[in-house]
């Protein structure tokens, strides 16, 4: 399906950036990138990825075209980071750490990639947001906010680049099977499930399958869209 693409794919070793890098390997995809704040997460058989080491919460201090020489056909932006409490009690290093990594890092990463988009006239761009940028969530006033925001970039970029043969496009994940849902105990596991009219939690995988959709031919006349993967949560 992806045959002779290149992909890059922010946060790669997280459970969500790990299984889209296994689906675009799976379907053909000819090189595939990612980033990592830590070469040590990196897990042993994702030797198929090339890992490039890069703070996003200080992106703006590095020369990206030293990084990043190299140009992608799909540029999914994935990474995230979350520091949750109540606004209240919010530090501004909670909120402008977790802006810098969720909102601003993508502006880095797409002024530089664009650029090589544009000149070859294709590109598809996908963003991984969330439910609660639709619903909203106590305690996360800075994550909700970062992923909000995204929405209005895919729609404005979308307009941007739709003549230049790009594509614009987000998936907004539920709840996501992880290392952070395993450590729910059975309370607050049913509390969840209750939530969800399928009564049950997404896989990675599933997110993985959304963002080679909107990547694939079958999306060609696609963009400036949020697709919602939730089990139902929440019915936009």
């Amino acid at each position: 399906m992806f045959k002779d693409k290149k992909l890059l794919v922010t946060g790669g070793t997280g459970s969500i950036g790990g299984s889209i890098c296994d689906y675009f390997k799976n379907n053909s995809c000819k090189e595939i990138y990612s980033t990592t704040t830590d070469m040590s997460k990196v897990k042993s058989d994702q030797n198929f990825i090339k890992f490039i080491e890069l703070n996003l919460n200080n992106i703006e201090n590095i020369k990206l075209d030293e990084s990043f020489d190299f140009d992608v056909d799909y540029l999914v932006l994935n990474a995230g980071l979350n520091r949750d409490n109540i606004f209240l009690r919010m530090s501004s290093d909670e909120w402008n750490n977790v802006i810098n990594v969720n909102l601003n890092s993508s502006f880095h990463l797409l002024k530089h990639f664009i650029k090589k988009m544009v000149k070859k006239k294709f590109g598809r761009i996908v963003f991984i947001s969330s439910v609660v940028a639709h619903t909203g969530n106590q305690g996360q006033v800075n994550y909700t906010a970062s992923k909000a925001a995204i929405s209005g970039m895919v729609k404005s970029l979308a307009l941007e680049l739709s003549t230049r043969n790009i594509t614009v496009n987000s998936v907004a994940p539920g709840f996501i099977q992880s290392n952070m849902t395993d450590k729910l105990n059975d309370i607050q596991k049913k509390t969840i499930l209750d939530r969800i009219p399928m009564k049950k939690l997404g896989d990675s995988s599933d997110i993985a399958k959304a963002v080679g959709f909107l990547c694939s031919e079958n999306a060609n006349y696609i963009t400036g869209q949020t697709l919602h993967v939730n089990g139902g949560l929440a019915l936009i």
